[in-house]
């Protein structure tokens, strides 16, 4: 198993709301985006932008509403272009294809903190603990994820300092929130980790 399998892996299952479009080329490949929506227990929906490479896409037939199993790698990208976010996460598909069931939505890493932990308490009483966390690619490269952990593991999040290394699981998660620039309001999308278990890593 490769490294980046170890450190990062997320099984993903729900429907392609949108045909793939193009998003870039790289090394001789064409690599395409879609929106992939996922349904909680609750109800509420999650919308996870896929990258996949050309290739990938070419091997099964695709179309919007369709159905998909997805297994990958949680990505980041710091945006420098001046629009829209500027730590741009994303699931790189390594392998797709159909399979019945319900909704998945599954993440694991391995990484090191890299900010120190921010803990807080909702208006009424939750406690809350944001993390970014490093996880280590090949060759070199890292990407960084935001991921925000509760109750009691908030409080023992929030005592870790930068380079604390730990193991986790959860979901990836989208949240909608309204941003004022310059006196406008600005409907945007956050993207994260919602931990369900984390540890140290000895």
């Amino acid at each position: 198993m490769d490294e980046i399998t170890v450190n990062n892996y997320c099984l993903l299952r729900g429907r392609m709301t949108e045909v793939p479009r193009y998003s870039h080329s790289a090394r001789g490949e064409d690599f395409y985006h879609f929106p992939l929506e996922i349904s909680r227990l609750s109800g509420t929906t999650d919308i996870i932008n896929i990258i996949s490479r050309s290739s990938l896409l070419d091997d099964i037939e695709v179309k919007k509403n369709c159905n998909l199993c997805i297994e990958g790698t949680l990505r980041s990208f710091n945006n420098k272009s001046g629009a829209g976010p500027k730590l741009v996460i994303t699931v790189f598909a390594k392998e797709m294809y159909f399979e019945p069931g319900d909704d998945e939505n599954i993440i694991e890493l391995r990484g090191t903190i890299c900010k120190p932990p921010s803990f807080r308490a909702t208006p009424m009483g939750r406690e809350i603990c944001d993390l970014m966390l490093a996880v280590n690619r090949p060759y070199g490269r890292s990407d960084y994820l935001p991921c925000i952990t509760w109750g009691l593991k908030a409080r023992e999040a929030a005592q870790w300092s930068v380079g604390t290394s730990v193991i986790l699981n959860g979901r990836i998660q989208s949240r909608n929130y309204t941003k004022i620039i310059n006196g406008e309001y600005f409907e945007k999308t956050a993207y994260e980790v919602s931990v369900i278990n984390i540890c140290k890593d000895t």
